[in-house]
């Protein structure tokens, strides 16, 4: 029977990050991660100023300066079809006022080195936990598949699940989670660079969709907003139908659209937002989207499911050190992390009323919508611009921004 301190289930932001919180804190961590490699185009981008500022603290800085990636200094918030409201990060406080832009693979690189540094840390990628083990009422561990279909057990003091919005974890415990509607889905697709000059991260809006450009030196990721449930519809359209649309939106790409020749290059992101009332059983802890699921609005569900892992370990590490995590040891991490998450939601459903449900709902053609009046909120934030802080703060730091435990802090040469 194999056996390890804290079982961290996925290999994501938030299970890498807690799995090399707690190997600095000299408890013995391994990761499931069902994949082979990290190399999955729809994880985000966005490295947001508070998690550089943790990688900093954690003497990963350096390091991450030294992978190519580029940075985010306004945001450009779409308000409505013709309103928008570009956002200076400058005007954070901390070392950090922008946003770094990389590919998520390269993070999670990253942290696998840094954790793969620590006696106690153990990464085991092609593994898919396919259960829970139970004693007494406890979670003491899970069951897994690894490579060629083998099966396994792995015990734990502690499993914690941290795969993402369809977490296998979750689905396991008996946990249930409260459903939000949201009025969009997104498609992932890339297109070459060519002669764009496009840098960081775009947005366009249209009569009834919305597109997020997102640089990688050679070519672009992008983020196709669409209504709901309205994939097998549009794709009715044939690809030349959305080479249009794109075109559309983006003139920029109409000599390179021609790459996007087939629906097979076009991948589907079902949108979720999710809470679960209650993110633990005895022996077992969900953060991130296995917790709550996010909306891509903003680009923060990174940054949330980090901060979890921040949280999760500051409050595990001394029990899981001692060999015993009490419920109550669980509970503190939700509780912690419950109001920045419930406020964060909230938001990015104002966001999905005010701006998505509108733009979506738009007939093609521009056809008549009625008065196009500007936002207030744009209004006051133009007119006041050091209010501009206040969404720079939650988009690029977050409602409650967490710091390295004093256990896993390490200078830059360490």
């Amino acid at each position: 029977m194999q056996m390890t301190d804290c079982c961290v289930v996925g290999g994501g932001p938030a299970g890498m990050m807690l799995a090399v919180l707690l190997a600095r804190a000299g408890v013995s961590v391994t990761v499931l991660e069902k994949h082979d490699d990290f190399l999955r185009d729809f994880r985000g981008d966005t490295v947001h100023a508070s998690t550089l500022t943790l990688l900093d603290e954690l003497g990963l800085g350096e390091r991450f300066s030294a992978i190519p990636h580029s940075v985010v200094q306004h945001l450009t918030l779409p308000l409505g079809w013709s309103t928008s409201l570009t956002v200076d990060l400058g005007l954070l406080p901390g070392p950090h006022k922008y946003i770094a832009m990389v590919p998520q693979w390269d993070l999670l690189d990253l942290l696998a080195d840094a954790g793969g540094r620590e006696p106690c840390f153990t990464l085991r990628m092609g593994v898919e936990v396919t259960g829970l083990l139970r004693e007494r009422g406890r979670v003491v561990g899970v069951r897994y598949r690894g490579a060629g279909g083998s099966e396994g057990d792995l015990r734990a003091t502690v499993t914690v699940g941290c795969d993402g919005r369809t977490s296998a974890v979750r689905a396991a415990s008996g946990l249930r989670a409260r459903e939000f509607g949201v009025p969009l889905d997104t498609w992932w697709f890339r297109l070459p660079r060519g002669e764009v000059e496009l840098q960081g991260l775009n947005v366009r809006v249209g009569d009834d969709a919305l597109l997020v450009l997102i640089d990688r030196g050679s070519y672009f990721q992008i983020g196709y907003q669409i209504a709901k449930g309205s994939d097998a519809r549009l794709r009715a359209e044939g690809i030349e139908g959305f080479q249009r649309r794109v075109v559309a939106l983006a003139p920029a790409f109409a000599d390179s659209i021609g790459a996007l020749d087939s629906w097979d290059q076009v991948k589907l992101l079902d949108v979720r937002l999710d809470r679960m009332a209650r993110w633990f059983n005895p022996g077992l802890l969900c953060i991130g989207d296995a917790a709550h699921a996010m909306s891509p609005v903003g680009g923060v569900g990174i940054n949330l499911a980090i901060q979890d892992a921040v949280a999760a370990a500051r409050y595990l590490a001394g029990p899981l050190r001692r060999g015993e995590v009490r419920l109550g040891d669980l509970v503190r991490v939700q509780v912690r992390r419950w109001a920045p998450t419930v406020l964060t939601q909230s938001l990015q459903r104002l966001v999905h009323r005010v701006v998505f449900e509108p733009v979506l709902a738009g007939r093609p053609g521009g056809a008549a919508r009625g008065p196009r009046r500007p936002s207030r909120l744009a209004g006051l934030l133009r007119r006041f611009p050091r209010l501009q802080v206040i969404p720079a703060y939650v988009v690029a730091i977050g409602v409650l921004p967490e710091h390295a435990p004093s256990f896993a802090r390490r200078s830059s040469s360490s």
